[in-house]
């Protein structure tokens, strides 16, 4: 089986210098800034309305999507819904995703937190699992909200591997939808290169650490054939992984198939909502280089940021309790409103 070269970042000094950014003790440098999220747990409390929601999937797999649906204790005026979506391993009860939500929740805006395919809640009601192209799923969920829910539209947030999947969505909207507005963090848009760079030697401990949770999430599930689980077991990277399961168990060729038509970056100049797509220089997941081209082809509706630090779903800047993605985020979404 042919494995990716490892890839690389670019020097700091090509990162916009609006995008300055300076880490909060003792969360220094890229690493630190991405542990954080896993090593220190969220605010248990969101205060909120809850409503446990189920969403059908179009295809005819009978497979639904789940989500907390939350409202805030009081509402702001002409606040749209936040759909939010978890990475790779995630759930709608991932740190980043539960922060976000009490974010936005105490600005009085309501939260969907969803759960893709085979991730949290949705493991009980789905037979598939979600992967970097799984638009269409988040189309759906789109399409099932009618306008006495969403009078003031939804604005998308997408994390890691869910902000790739958003930009998916966001380069082939159907026309009639709610979304006003979307956002990315940490998102691999150039899928190959987020694989050389996680499989490099200096990510030995991340690489091993993700397989085994891509391994825990997908073995969880009752519909995997034995072959499949055998498959699964005995992936050696995340590459194999995607080579030997992903790609053929939805229709690609093989990994770099799944790669090139699943790359968020080949939508960034379709996409016709306002979208703000932010990253760190020092992800140590994710390289920069896909992000300094997009910028090249961006449409003016889509502003990219590179900020110099901020690891991966980090960005914990010192002098603010909120992460600096939220509050980029907070500050867009009020443009958006106000305009």
């Amino acid at each position: 089986m042919e494995q990716p070269e490892t890839g690389s970042g670019l020097p700091v000094q090509d990162v916009d210098p609006a995008a300055e950014f300076r880490d909060r003790a003792p969360w220094w440098g890229g690493d630190l800034q991405t542990l954080r999220n896993h090593l220190l747990a969220p605010h248990s409390f969101l205060p909120s309305h809850s409503l446990t929601l189920e969403f059908r999937m179009s295809d005819g797999s009978g497979d639904r999507l789940t989500g907390s649906l939350q409202r805030p204790i009081a509402p702001a005026a002409r606040s749209p819904l936040m759909l939010l979506i978890h990475g790779l391993t995630g759930c709608e009860n991932s740190t980043y995703v539960r922060e976000t939500a009490r974010y936005h929740l105490t600005r009085g805006r309501s939260v969907l937190r969803l759960n893709m395919r085979g991730a949290g809640r949705s493991r009980h009601v789905a037979a598939g699992y979600y992967h970097a192209g799984s638009a269409s799923d988040i189309q759906d969920v789109l399409d099932a909200f009618g306008a006495a829910e969403t009078g003031h539209g939804i604005f998308s947030i997408g994390f890691s591997l869910g902000g790739n999947i958003l930009l998916n969505l966001l380069g082939r909207l159907k026309p009639g939808h709610p979304l006003i507005g979307a956002a990315t963090v940490s998102a691999p848009i150039e899928p190959l290169e987020a694989c050389q760079r996680i499989m490099a030697p200096r990510n030995a401990i991340y690489h091993r650490f993700l397989l085994t949770r891509m391994k825990r999430d997908v073995l969880a599930s009752a519909a995997l054939s034995h072959l499949e689980r055998w498959t699964v077991a005995g992936a050696k990277s995340v590459y194999a992984f995607d080579d030997e399961w992903v790609a053929p168990r939805n229709g690609f060729r093989d990994a770099r198939d799944y790669y090139e038509q699943t790359a968020g970056a080949r939508h960034v100049p379709d996409i016709t909502v306002p979208t703000l797509i932010l990253h760190a220089c020092n992800d140590p997941w994710i390289p920069v280089r896909p992000y300094l081209s997009a910028q090249r082809v961006a449409p003016p509706n889509v502003k990219i940021v590179v900020a110099r630090s901020g690891g991966h779903l980090g960005f914990h800047e010192e002098g603010y309790a909120d992460t600096w993605h939220d509050r980029m985020i907070d500050a867009f979404v009020g443009e958006l409103i106000n305009t």
